[in-house]
């Protein structure tokens, strides 16, 4: 399989698997076996090792995967490689959680610009980053060479601030609020609901 034909539930599960990888390599482990990747990933064994052997030979039998090889490679199968700079909308308790977490640096995304429409928030720091007002943000995302918007703000806010991004040149749009946005061909929007996951769960729970 060709690292640009990833079909969409390829490319969640290795996505899915990468971060099972980096917090395996943070507890100090070398090596991980496809079962305990199928523990943490709920997903079948022989699935994960036909995803794998897919991108060539990686496991040895009775010692499982080399860790850091295997995040190297599906960094690359997956073109993560390098540090990708994200822009913050938001610093109420959400953004400043997402703000001072290291979720993302972990998987080589930086928060390089956080902006904020509140004039007492303006010119603080959240995660070591300063807080811009909103109305600064094509000029600093330009600079920063920013290529995904995080939307931290109440759903009131959330197309506004989605359209601040896009203007900027924004094309990928992490959207944490329950407003349904309205975007321009060429722009996505990943809609991160904890309701949404708690229904999907509930429902294989109840089944």
């Amino acid at each position: 399989m060709s690292d640009k034909q990833l079909s969409l539930g390829v490319a969640a599960r290795l996505s899915r698997y990468l971060q099972i990888l980096t917090q395996t390599r943070k507890t100090g482990r070398n090596t991980i076996s496809s079962k305990v990747l199928s523990e943490h990933s709920n997903i079948n064994p022989t699935q994960i090792r036909r995803d794998l052997s897919a991108f060539g030979k990686f496991g040895k039998r009775g010692v499982g995967y080399d860790v850091d090889h295997l995040i190297s490679r599906i960094k690359q199968i997956l073109h993560t490689s390098g540090q990708h700079n994200i822009a913050l909308v938001g610093c109420g308790n959400l953004g400043i959680a997402i703000a001072s977490s290291d979720v993302f640096i972990d998987h080589g995304f930086r928060i390089a610009a956080v902006f904020d429409v509140d004039p007492a928030k303006v010119g603080q720091k959240v995660g070591g980053v300063l807080i811009q007002h909103i109305s600064d943000i094509g000029a600093t995302v330009n600079e920063k060479n920013v290529i995904i918007g995080v939307l931290a703000v109440p759903s009131k806010g959330a197309q506004g601030a989605a359209q601040g991004l896009i203007d900027a040149g924004v094309k990928i749009i992490f959207n944490y609020s329950e407003a349904l946005l309205e975007v321009p061909p060429g722009v996505t929007v990943h809609s991160m609901s904890p309701a949404g996951e708690l229904l999907y769960a509930l429902y294989f729970f109840l089944s």
